[in-house]
């Protein structure tokens, strides 16, 4: 879920109501494979695949060949699906649209054994900068959510030569291992249970035994107002039974805590990161307004951005999973910000 800042903190809401109210989304365009006995679920398919850095990174592409790039980053615990209804909008306004699944989710693996299952926040920038270069993108618009909003932040302070625009969910999510040593208040403390439950082995082990049910309920705590039906659920819970998805989640979430290491050819990344850097690419940040999941105050991470800058809140009971909640809203951001 949403990594911690490296900038001053509110208090979060103590309180992620459970109660489900109606806001079904209507579907945008139905143009996409369907699986047994669901007609009117879409998926993102055909998927395509490409060695990519340490990685075969499965992922969805639409669009002209030659269109503009767009690159769509989801997060934890979700799937490219949180994309199932931005990327059709995106394709018929002309871009090339390319939705990964990130390390540890989905179709992509590692191609060696001996690579580290590795979750720091660094990596998973350098995975999509690898992807970009795979596919020849000089440079793209990258717009994410969760660990994808952290990924195209990063990318976007580290790499500004290959990131033309970004949209980012819950703003400047850039963090380090010494923010993350930083007490917060209790309500605060209290919605990163899961973070302190990943730092146990009993955590380890019962990630393992039921990440079906726990992604669940973080669905439910982040987006206590989005009535998703089991089918949705299920669509994306398919990319947790990777086979190095509990190592990855696992080690991201140990990382932030300075309770696991980071690979030591990373570190110089994260020695800048550490320092909090301006972004100064144009960038749209967005915010739900029932986001159940912890996250900044937007007036505490707006002068992280030097260039054309807005910041935009979504109304109607919008959770943490803005792309998939409000699929409108975020591809309008993303076509904003990337026609200039």
């Amino acid at each position: 879920m949403t990594a911690f800042p490296l900038l001053p903190r509110r208090s979060f809401l103590a309180k992620a109501a459970l109660g489900m109210a109606a806001a079904q989304l209507a579907p945008i365009v139905p143009a996409f494979a369907q699986p047994a006995g669901t007609p009117s679920l879409r998926r993102l398919e055909p998927l395509k695949s490409i060695d990519a850095g340490s990685l075969n990174i499965g992922y969805y592409e639409a669009g002209p060949a030659d269109g503009a790039p767009v690159i769509l980053l989801h997060g934890w615990p979700y799937d490219i699906h949180m994309f199932v209804d931005v990327a059709p909008q995106l394709a018929a306004a002309g871009f090339r649209v390319i939705v990964p699944y990130l390390r540890g989710y989905g179709s992509t693996r590692f191609l060696s054994a001996r690579t580290p299952r590795n979750g720091q926040q660094s990596v998973v920038a350098v995975d999509i900068i690898a992807l970009m270069d795979a596919l020849k993108i000089k440079s793209a618009t990258v717009a994410g959510c969760d660990w994808g909003a952290r990924t195209a932040c990063i990318m976007a302070a580290l790499w500004p030569e290959r990131v033309k625009a970004l949209v980012s969910v819950s703003g400047y999510l850039i963090g380090s291992q010494q923010a993350g040593k930083a007490p917060l208040p209790p309500a605060a403390e209290l919605q990163w249970w899961y973070q302190y439950y990943f730092a146990t082995e009993r955590g380890r082990l019962g990630y393992e035994k039921n990440r079906h049910d726990f992604a669940k309920l973080i669905w439910q705590l982040a987006s206590p107002k989005w009535n998703f039906d089991a089918a949705t659920f299920e669509r994306s819970a398919v990319a947790f039974q990777n086979p190095d998805h509990v190592a990855i989640t696992v080690h991201n979430y140990r990382w932030r805590l300075g309770l696991a290491d980071g690979e030591a050819k990373y570190q110089a990344l994260e020695d800048r990161l550490a320092k909090a850097p301006v972004i100064g690419v144009p960038t749209i940040t967005l915010e739900g307004d029932a986001n159940g999941a912890p996250h900044p105050e937007p007036g505490t991470y707006a002068k992280k951005f030097s260039g054309t800058y807005e910041h935009r809140l979504v109304s109607g009971g919008i959770g943490h999973n803005l792309p998939q909640e409000a699929p409108e809203a975020f591809a309008k951001a993303v076509l904003d910000v990337a026609r200039g």
